[in-house]
């Protein structure tokens, strides 16, 4: 399934949809950030995904970075609570979501990198490279908020 994000575009399709979504800002220790390439809008991203019905939103981050990079996580704190409605997300099976996701900070624990069927690419980027990346502008946000170091989480008003 493909989608495309639309972002204060007045002619973005209304949304029908809302699901709790997590992100994650995971850094190695030479301060590199992890980055994958998504399968389904070729866009570079932090890893994240939707919440399972059941699952702790805490669990949902470690699930999702495993899924997506290979990699174990285990969340430290949250940056950051995006719900914009100006940005929406459309799928080619008729669903339009807004946005609704917790970007976290997770430590590395383990694990290995590897793709997905939802990461066509897993790296480590330099914060110096992120420019060069096509990444859409409420990621950019996320991970410039994890690079800011926040002492309060942000959340769009």
């Amino acid at each position: 399934m493909s989608r495309i994000d639309y972002l204060n575009d007045p002619n973005a399709p209304k949304p029908n949809s809302i699901r709790v979504a997590v992100s994650a800002i995971v850094q190695d220790p030479t301060d590199r950030l992890l980055m994958i390439r998504r399968t389904d809008n070729d866009l570079y991203s932090i890893p994240g995904g939707a919440q399972d019905v059941g699952e702790p939103i805490g669990r949902t981050v470690v699930r999702e970075i495993k899924e997506e990079t290979g990699y174990d996580v285990e969340p430290t704190d949250v940056i950051g609570i995006y719900s914009d409605p100006a940005h929406v997300i459309a799928y080619t099976d008729g669903e339009v979501r807004q946005e609704f996701s917790i970007c976290f900070r997770a430590r590395l624990t383990g694990g290995e990198l590897r793709t997905s069927s939802e990461s066509s690419e897993v790296r480590w980027v330099a914060r110096d490279d992120l420019a060069a990346l096509t990444i859409h502008p409420s990621i950019r946000l996320r991970i410039q908020h994890g690079f800011d170091n926040r002492t309060t989480p942000y959340f769009t008003t």
